[in-house]
């Protein structure tokens, strides 16, 4: 497997194919906990962990996987992938895990983590289908991180508020307080808020490939112009 190949997997993960900017897969969960950066990174971390092991798994067995079971056995992967993260968290991040509730387990209903299981784990050795789940994973965790910044910024003036439900008791004095006395803007923290701050965020996607596809043509109207000047 050459570097190209290995960077066409990490642009597609991180953006050209992001599971949530173009995909528009696992949007419940993304819009439910992403209040606060700490929330949105712990389930971030426990899907790209997911998406790291279950391509791994699923790598390793695609040839023994008949093709007419193959979907329900993917699905038993990652729900038992699930479940050991589950009682991770259950065990040593109890507080995280209470908040982050139901969406833990919800995971295993995350299309984009069976699609990438049945469109590239299953066709692909073991290391690019890790690479693969690893981009994918961080792509996700990089969107519910910058939503939930954006949420917990307008809604609560604050920046890694609670770090010590991830961090420990040590971080507690990590939260950034940008505006003192702020009363909050509670659209923010609400779903509408959530729709909007992801729709936003989608739009500046499509502004920014819009440019770079602008640049693309006009440098290569440039170079087949100055081709054809050198031709004549």
């Amino acid at each position: 497997m050459n570097n190209t190949h290995y960077s066409e997997i990490s642009k597609n993960g991180l953006w050209n194919n992001n599971v949530a900017l173009v995909q528009l897969l696992g949007l419940c969960p993304l819009l439910a906990v992403t209040s606060t950066v700490i929330n949105g990174l712990g389930l971030g971390i426990a899907t790209l962990l997911t998406l790291v092991i279950s391509n791994g798994i699923i790598s390793i067995i695609r040839h023994w996987v008949r093709p007419e079971v193959r979907v329900p056995v993917f699905v038993m992967v990652i729900a038992s992938v699930v479940t050991a993260l589950e009682l991770a968290m259950n065990a040593w991040l109890y507080d995280l895990y209470t908040i982050l509730g139901i969406f833990i387990p919800l995971i295993v209903t995350n299309c984009g983590i069976l699609a990438r299981a049945e469109a590239f784990a299953s066709k692909n050795p073991l290391l690019p289908s890790i690479m693969d789940g690893l981009m994918m994973g961080l792509g996700f965790t990089l969107v519910l991180v910058t939503l939930g910044a954006v949420r917990e910024i307008l809604g609560y003036g604050t920046l890694f508020s609670h770090s010590h439900l991830m961090f420990g008791e040590f971080t507690r004095n990590w939260t950034l307080v940008l505006v003192d006395n702020y009363s909050g803007f509670l659209l923010a923290i609400l779903p509408p808020g959530a729709f909007i701050g992801m729709g936003l965020i989608i739009a500046l996607k499509n502004v920014i490939d819009k440019k770079a596809l602008n640049r693309r043509s006009q440098k290569l109207q440039t170079s087949t112009i100055t081709s054809a000047e050198v031709t004549s």
